[in-house]
């Protein structure tokens, strides 16, 4: 990212959140943006496909903790960097965020060394790999990507490995990132000889700024490719294999690292960030690492107790023993027959009993509850509730 990107590119306007937002509302904001403008939802628009690079380039700098410090630090001083003849900066700022102090040595110690390491990685200077030959340009990290996956309730507990296609930029598979079109190579740019910035002379010190002549890149095409437009850079789509560990639940996110964007120049690809969506079980469900299971049973087997028969997931069921006068709504735990977790041990099963009252009675079931109901006649069970009622 240039210093002129920096200073003219407002990406909390970009992603339509405040300067002060939090990472949680950026990434929320760049998803909901992302999703709207992406290629594959606008084809053949190239406005969308514009507004989804800004997106991604906005995305790509704020998302990160300590760039987006130094692009806070850069625009947050007056007038982008102004010095004054006796006072402010006593030192070149060309010299110092550029190849080094006089003699092309490089400048250390004191308030010149800490403010050298705080925008090296905006003036081409430190934070990443750049070689200072002629031609060459700092190697940058890809974009992180985030995508959905929809899973059935079977293979988020068991694991399960997915195709994930993915849209991203990347180098132009016509010209391979020259920019140039086949059979010719781009030259180095005689104005700022393949370093992709000059310096501009402002009074008491100098300002690095990218090259008007090849806007950065250090390298002039006069035969632009056709594919590309000469930018070196293509949407392309590629298919991955993604495994998904076992035991993942709805909601989680799972990061894949170097599974993202191409880096450019050389730099490491980012990382691809998986939203896990699982599909509800018609029987089972999930709090966090334990299963859960509702099973009816009569009113006589929890009054008199009783042994019961309930099935776990993917395994054979298990007897689960009932004691006298169970109410309706107690859990039992069946240990181990929950969810995988990362250290690969397993929840519980948590079973809740669900008392069924008969809807149908005969004259033999009927006369038996009736004398149920006599022999407990004496017992108001809802005589401390209407006491408490009437207090203020």
């Amino acid at each position: 990212m240039s210093t002129k990107d920096y200073l003219e590119k407002d990406y909390y306007k970009v992603l339509g959140v405040a300067k002060t937002a939090s990472q949680e509302e950026i990434k929320k904001s760049y998803r909901k943006l992302a999703r709207k403008y992406h290629p594959d939802a606008n084809k053949g628009d190239t406005d969308a496909e514009d507004r989804f690079k800004e997106v991604s380039e906005a995305y790509d700098v704020l998302s990160d903790e300590k760039r987006r410090k130094e692009y806070d630090s850069v625009r947050s001083m007056p007038g982008g960097f102004r010095g004054q003849q006796g006072g402010g900066f006593p030192f070149d700022l060309g010299d110092l965020f550029g190849q080094g102090g006089p003699g092309g040595g490089t400048q250390t110690g004191g308030a010149g060394e800490r403010i050298g390491d705080l925008f090296g990685g905006l003036f081409g200077r430190g934070g990443g790999t750049r070689t200072t030959g002629p031609g060459t340009r700092r190697a940058r990290r890809g974009a992180d990507v985030e995508t959905d996956v929809t899973l059935p309730f079977g293979r988020a507990m068991n694991g399960v490995t997915v195709p994930i296609k993915l849209t991203s930029e990347a180098a132009c598979n016509s010209c391979r990132g020259t920019g140039a079109k086949a059979g010719t190579v781009p030259r180095v740019c005689p104005n700022c000889e393949g370093t992709g910035h000059e310096t501009r002379n402002l009074g008491s010190f100098g300002f690095q700024e990218p090259c008007k002549e090849c806007h950065g890149r250090g390298l002039v095409v006069d035969d632009p490719c056709p594919v590309c437009n000469g930018s070196g850079r293509a949407t392309g789509t590629r298919t991955i294999q993604a495994r998904i560990p076992a035991g993942v639940a709805d909601g989680q996110k799972i990061r894949l690292k170097g599974k993202g964007a191409p880096g450019e120049n050389g730099g490491p690809h980012g990382d691809l960030y998986v939203n896990i969506k699982v599909r509800p079980h018609p029987v089972f469900g999930r709090t966090g690492d334990n299963l859960t299971l509702t099973v009816p049973v009569t009113f006589p087997e929890a009054a008199l107790g009783a042994e019961i028969r309930v099935p776990t997931f993917q395994g054979q069921p298990v007897t689960l023993k009932l004691p006298e006068g169970t109410p309706n709504g107690r859990k039992f735990r069946v240990k181990g027959r929950g969810a995988t977790r990362r250290d690969g041990t397993k929840g519980d099963l948590l079973v809740t009993v669900d008392v069924q009252i008969p809807q149908k009675l005969d004259d033999q079931a009927r006369e038996a509850l009736v004398k149920l109901r006599e022999s407990g006649s004496g017992d108001d069970l809802r005589a401390d509730l209407v006491q408490q009622a009437r207090q203020e």
